[in-house]
C-alpha cells in the first residue's frame, strides 16, 4: 500500500476509456453469464457460477482483505459468483470500471469526485474504511511534528494539485508559510529509499508504511489529514461500480456487496486469519507486516459507523466542497448522485 495516487493525473485517459470502452459494458463479467446451465444440460447438473471480475487499486494489501476473505470462505460462491481479483491496467481501476470493462473495483473518494464532475459514471457503494488513516510522515530526526515545521523541507509526492493545496491550507492555518517547502515528485520510489536519499516527509496511509516502519524500527512522526479538518477525514479507499451496472444488474450488485461485506466483517472479527488468508493469495507479501497490519487496521473498516460499509452525505459533500473551494474541481459535487448505502446488506 504505497501513497495513493491521485485521480487528476488519469483523467483525461480515464474520460477517453470511458467514451471508448462504454458499449462494452457487458464484457468481463458485468452482465455476462459465463456458465448459465444449458437446457441440454440435465436438470441435475450442478448450476455453474457466474464470473465477476473486481479490479484493485494498487498490489494487495490489507485494504482488501475483505475480497480474498470472501473468495476464500466461499462467500461469493455461495452468492453463484466467481469473482476473480485483479490487479489495475496501465488506466487505472476507475477507467477499468467507468467504461464497463470489469463491473467492480477498489478507488478513493477523491478519484471519484473528480470524477463525477467530469461525467464520469462512477458510483461509490461502500467506504472500505469509516476514517481517513493516511497522513504525514517523517522520520524522527527531522523534527516534523507540525505544520509548521515543514518550512525548510522537502516533500516527496507524485505531482497532484491535491497535495499542494492540503499542505498549503493546513500551513495556512497554523500561520506557516508553504512557498517554503520543496515539493519534488518521488514517482515510484520506495519511501523508506526516498526518505534516505532525498526528501524529508510524504503522504502515506500508517495501516501499511508505517506499520513497515515500526518493524523496521524506524520510528515516524505521523500527522493524520483528518486531525486538520473535519472536511479532510474522507473516505480511502471505497468499492465501485458504474451507473450502468446499477441499472441493468441491480441483483449482481447485492449479490457482491453482501459477499464483500461478509468478508469484512470476518477480517473485523479474526484479524490473523484473515492475514492468513490474504498470504495465501498472495504469498510473495511479507508475512510479518500483513498480520501486524491487519491487526492494526481491522478495528479501523468499521470503526464508529453503524456497519461496514455505511458512507455519509456529510463526508461526501464536505470533502467535495473544500476540493471546490480549493479550485480543485470545474463545479461542485452532486452527492447524491456518487455514493450509495442501498446495496449493503
Amino acid at each position: 500500500m504505497k501513497t495513493k495516487k491521485i485521480g487528476l493525473l488519469l483523467l483525461t485517459l480515464l474520460l477517453i476509456l470511458v467514451a471508448g470502452c462504454g458499449s462494452k459494458a457487458t464484457e468481463n463479467g458485468a452482465g455476462k453469464t459465463s456458465g448459465e446451465t444449458s437446457s441440454a444440460a440435465g436438470e441435475n447438473e450442478p448450476e455453474k457460477l457466474k464470473d465477476v471480475k473486481v479490479v484493485l487499486d494498487w498490489t494487495p494489501n490489507t485494504n482488501h482483505t475483505g475480497l480474498y476473505v470472501a473468495k476464500e470462505k466461499g462467500y461469493y460462491a455461495e452468492e453463484g459468483l466467481n469473482v476473480e481479483i485483479m490487479q489495475p491496467g496501465a488506466g487505472g481501476s476507475d477507467a477499468m470500471v467507468a467504461s464497463g470493462k470489469v463491473p467492480f473495483g477498489v478507488s478513493i473518494q477523491e478519484n471519484v469526485t473528480q470524477g463525477r464532475t467530469q461525467g464520469v459514471p462512477l458510483v461509490s457503494i461502500a467506504a472500505v474504511i469509516q476514517h481517513n488513516t493516511s497522513g504525514f510522515a517523517a522520520p524522527v530526526d527531522r523534527n516534523i511534528k507540525k505544520p509548521k515545521d515543514f518550512e525548510g523541507k522537502t516533500y516527496g509526492g507524485w505531482g497532484s494539485p491535491v497535495e499542494q493545496a492540503v499542505i498549503s491550507s493546513i500551513m495556512e492555518n497554523a500561520k506557516a508559510d508553504a512557498n517554503k517547502v520543496k515539493f519534488v515528485n518521488m514517482g515510484e520510489a520506495d519511501y523508506f529509499t526516498a526518505v534516505k536519499r532525498d526528501i524529508d516527509f510524504a503522504w502515506i496511509f500508517y495501516a501499511w508504511t508505517g506499520i513497515e516502519a515500526e518493524l523496521r524500527n524506524e520510528p515516524l512522526d505521523m500527522m493524520y489529514v483528518k486531525d486538520f479538518s473535519d472536511k479532510l477525514d474522507y473516505y480511502t479507499p471505497v468499492i465501485v461500480t458504474n451507473e450502468k451496472q446499477i441499472q441493468e444488474d441491480p441483483e449482481l450488485v447485492k449479490a457482491f456487496m453482501r459477499a464483500t461485506s461478509k468478508g469484512y466483517e470476518y477480517a473485523i472479527k479474526n484479524p490473523e486469519d484473515a492475514a492468513n488468508i490474504l498470504l495465501k493469495a498472495v504469498p510473495e507479501l511479507d508475512k510479518d507486516l500483513v498480520i501486524a497490519s491487519q491487526k492494526w487496521l481491522s478495528p479501523k473498516y468499521q470503526d464508529d459507523a453503524a456497519r461496514w460499509g455505511e458512507q455519509k452525505e456529510q463526508v461526501w459533500k464536505g470533502y467535495s466542497d473544500w476540493m471546490y473551494e480549493h479550485k480543485l474541481l470545474d463545479k461542485p459535487l452532486d452527492v447524491d448522485k456518487a455514493f450509495t448505502n442501498d446495496f449493503l446488506p
